[in-house]
Order: C-alpha cells, then sequence, then structure tokens
C-alpha cells in the first residue's frame, strides 16, 4: 500500500527565506497528521549546515515518520558546459543530503527552457547530466526521480520539460533501475495539458507521486490552455486548493497507478490554507488510499 509524506508548501518563504519558521518547528506541526513521512527540501536554510543533518533525521525519527524524498532543482539544459557541471555537483551534494537523512528518492529536473534550446539539444544535455549522476545515486541507494515540473520559484524560464512530449522523450531517453518519475497531476494543468494522458504514458516509470489540487477561480479549461499553456509565470486562472476539491480525478489517477503495480510514497503538496486544510487532505487521499488498495 502506497504510505503518505508531507511537503511544506505554506511555508517555503519562513523556512527557506526569511527563517521565521524553523524545521524543528515544521517537523512538530506535522507530527499530529498521522503520515508515514516528510518530504524534505534542500534548500531549507538550515540544511546548510551539514552537522544539522542526522539531527533533522532523529527528530523526523522520534516522531514515528521518516524523510523518503529529497526535492532539489538542478538546471542542466545550460549551453555553458562549466555551469552544467557545476548543477551536477550540487546534485551530487543533495544525493549525499537524501543518503544522510535515510531518503530513498531525490528529484531531478531538466532545467529551464531557454529560447535559444532545440528540443533535441535540451534532451540530450538533461539526460546526459541525470546519466552522470545515476552511478553516484546508485552507489548510495538513492532512486533519481524526475517530475513533470512547472517551474522553479528562482528561475527565469519555465521547465524545459513541461510539456508532455518532450518529458517523455526524456524519461525514454534514461533507462536506469535507479531512475523513476514522479508525478505531478496539477501540474499537467499547468502545461495546459491532461493529467491522465501524461500518466498513462508514464505510468509503468511512476516510482513516487505529489498530490496536490488546483481549481480554476475564473473561466474555463479551454481558456487555460489557449491563453497560459506553457507560457511564463504562473498560470493567473489557477489556485491551489484542498485535495478532492479540484480539477483532478483521484479515482482516475490511482486506478492507473494500482493497474502497474504502483506502490510508493505520495507526497501531499498541499496546506496552503492552513494546517486544518492539510489535514482533510491526509483525511480524503488515506480514505482514497484505502479504497484502491484495500
Amino acid at each position: 500500500m502506497p504510505r503518505l509524506a508531507a511537503f511544506p508548501k505554506a511555508f517555503m518563504q519562513a523556512l527557506c527565506k526569511d527563517g521565521s519558521m524553523s524545521v524543528s518547528q515544521w517537523i512538530a506541526l506535522a507530527a499530529p497528521l498521522g503520515i508515514d513521512g516528510l518530504e524534505w527540501y534542500a534548500g531549507f536554510l538550515e540544511m546548510a549546515d551539514d552537522s544539522n543533518w542526522p539531527r533533522f533525521r532523529a527528530e523526523v525519527a522520534a516522531t514515528g515518520m521518516s524523510i523518503p524524498m529529497m526535492c532539489c532543482s538542478p538546471d542542466f539544459t545550460h549551453p555553458d558546459p562549466d555551469f552544467r557541471a557545476r548543477e551536477i555537483q550540487k546534485q551530487l551534494r543533495w544525493i549525499d543530503m537524501t543518503h544522510a537523512l535515510g531518503g530513498s528518492f531525490c528529484r531531478v529536473l531538466s532545467g529551464q527552457r531557454r529560447p535559444e534550446l532545440s528540443i533535441q539539444q535540451g534532451v540530450a544535455l538533461a539526460a546526459d547530466a541525470i546519466s552522470a549522476c545515476l552511478p553516484y545515486a546508485a552507489d548510495r541507494g538513492i532512486t533519481l526521480i524526475l517530475e513533470n515540473h512547472y517551474k522553479d520559484d528562482f528561475w527565469e524560464f519555465p521547465e524545459f520539460a513541461q510539456q508532455m512530449d518532450v518529458f517523455t522523450l526524456l524519461v525514454d531517453a534514461i533507462q536506469h533501475p535507479n531512475f523513476g518519475v514522479n508525478f505531478d497531476p496539477s501540474n499537467t494543468y499547468l502545461a495546459g495539458e491532461d493529467p491522465l494522458e501524461l500518466l498513462r504514458r508514464v505510468s509503468h516509470r511512476v516510482v513516487t507521486m505529489h498530490a496536490s489540487d488546483r481549481y480554476l477561480a475564473e473561466g474555463t479549461l479551454e481558456d487555460l490552455r489557449r491563453e497560459e499553456g506553457g507560457a511564463t509565470g504562473y498560470a493567473k486562472r489557477l489556485r491551489h486548493g484542498e485535495i478532492g476539491k479540484g480539477l483532478n480525478d483521484y479515482d482516475a489517477i490511482f486506478s492507473e497507478l494500482k493497474r502497474v503495480g504502483f506502490n510508493g510514497w505520495i507526497s501531499i503538496e498541499d496546506g496552503v490554507d492552513g494546517m486544518d486544510q492539510l489535514a482533510r487532505s491526509v483525511a480524503f487521499l488515506k480514505n482514497k488510499i484505502a479504497q484502491h488498495w484495500p
């Protein structure tokens, strides 16, 4: 049966920018949720000090949870080979961080969709860089997970592999036992595409999942696809919401994952309106998991 983790979506500014929340405070907030783990973020301010890594692992373990997944954002599509080499070194450090925390999955991305890049060039650059990291990850028992991402908060351009045709090209270019997909259904809407279509194309490679939901603040999905699919800047028509009350069809998503034998971690990206909302999303997902994996 899949296990649930949570990501501090509502507290990224506090944990990563202004320091108004400590990692220990986030752990304490999440402990009563009754979940199995916490998805970590490499950019937590306190993670810059390596000596904190074993301490946080112990703090999470003391609550009965673990740290299965690391969220980080390498940029592997830069035309400068020296830049890419530095990004690979960052990814290797994040793999070390994941290993020190007891995790098994560390995110990778393609990189930014720079205007001068052709699809073939971008896929080649990203595949080469990810492949360069895989032996290091495998030696530490870490699986690198490629997310169908939208855009890192600190990037100028959206994800190179945002569109499903490009994403599937990149996934198909990397065949390694320590590589898989982290599926995020909500991000597909930001690309103006259908998450179920993407899932059907990559479900056999999915090893982890982000659970989130979005709703249309105005207009229709056709408006979204026409006006904002693949555009720079976040889609103004879409808002994060409570899981189970937005656009995603979790029965269809979980049916497909169950069909292919998925039994991995599902990390909740929710709670932007408070911990009560996050608790309701946990309850919804627990109920759906029990239905589909009885």
